[in-house]
């Protein structure tokens, strides 16, 4: 009997047989064994008496699978003489219950960097249903076109797995749709929440905005030589920087702002001498707090313009030459050298 049948149904019984005659002969039934079930007697056109077995109350295939019930037949004798028959009923399933997931909600952590293939969270849903009416399969009800290509869900087991490489930097948040739903066409939906957590995965970035490619060697303390822009695309401590100056030049590094090291400037620090040094070649490094640390670097080529600020210094205090009184007009006497350590024309000499 399938367990949608009407209560009130009737399902006619096999009659009982008494070869007796008469008060000796069948005279009665009787039903024992199961609330869900009655008995009702048809009179037949002779007067034979018909058992019936009627539905008393709903089936429910889940709750009872069978139900085993006796029918007596009795005889009106002295003593009187029963017979017995079991009846064993079988429930038939309809596809009466949806599956159900068992959370409404499944939330799961994953870093950035884990490796594609890997399990990230199994959905499960519980239908209790038996056969075709109890089989389930597993799909996204809505996902974005990204993140199909990021996860792969598997329709018998519920396993979600990744696909692709995640980015913290580009979506740190999946939400998915997942539906579940059985032979008979009945569903269940739940959501799957995946947080994706940072990795120290990307180095920072130093970019020169402006520089100054030539300084005068006398400009004063504090004057800027170039602006640099430092980002890091990770979070947290992954993604704070710090900025150093390498080489050993007369240069400092100070921050623009409070947020640290956003925009660097390198400033100078002391006086420069061109004829001490003519050029810097300066290497900034940025560092983020990541463990292990990444870091990144730039370089910055200054030169140093020439201010005239060396006087000519002849190579001897004191020349002197010795000749003779009939030595012919135009004869070379003495030749005096003369140097200058500035540059270009700043550095060429002439006399008098």
């Amino acid at each position: 009997i399938s367990e949608t049948t009407t209560p009130g149904s009737r399902f006619p019984l096999t009659e009982a047989h008494d070869p007796d005659l008469g008060k000796n002969s069948l005279q009665s039934y009787e039903l024992s064994g199961d609330e869900h079930f009655s008995l009702a007697i048809q009179a037949g056109p002779g007067g034979d008496q018909r058992p019936e077995l009627v539905l008393a109350k709903a089936l429910d295939r889940e709750e009872a699978a069978f139900h085993e019930l006796v029918l007596r037949a009795s005889d009106g004798g002295d003593p009187a003489r029963t017979g017995t028959a079991r009846i064993r009923v079988t429930v038939l399933d309809a596809n009466d219950n949806a599956p159900v997931f068992s959370q409404a909600e499944y939330t799961v952590r994953v870093p950035e960097d884990v490796p594609v293939g890997s399990t990230l969270v199994t959905v499960s849903a519980a239908d209790p249903d038996e056969g075709f009416n109890g089989h389930v399969r597993y799909s996204f009800h809505k996902i974005s076109d990204r993140e199909s290509e990021l996860f792969y869900l598997d329709s018998e087991t519920g396993e979600i797995t990744l696909k692709d490489d995640l980015d913290f930097e580009e979506i740190s948040s999946h939400e998915l749709q997942v539906q579940v739903r059985d032979g008979g066409g009945l569903s269940d939906t739940s959501k799957v929440m995946i947080t994706v957590t940072d990795v120290n995965d990307n180095v920072p970035e130093l970019t020169v905005s402006s520089a100054v490619s030539e300084i005068s060697e006398d400009a004063p303390s504090g004057t800027v030589v170039a602006l640099v822009h430092v980002h890091d695309r990770d979070s947290g401590t992954s993604g704070e920087v710090r900025c150093s100056l390498d080489g050993g030049a007369p240069f400092r590094l100070e921050k623009s702002f409070e947020d640290y090291y956003r925009v660097p400037e390198l400033m100078l620090e002391r006086a420069l001498d061109r004829e001490k040094q003519s050029s810097f070649e300066l290497v900034l490094t940025a560092v983020d707090g990541g463990d292990p640390a990444r870091s990144g670097t730039v370089h910055v080529h200054v030169n140093v313009m020439d201010l005239n600020d060396n006087a000519p210094v002849f190579n001897k205090k004191l020349y002197e030459a010795r000749v003779a009184e009939n030595l012919p007009s135009g004869s070379l006497v003495l030749q005096v050298r003369a140097t200058d350590a500035d540059a270009g024309s700043n550095g060429q000499v002439s006399y008098s």
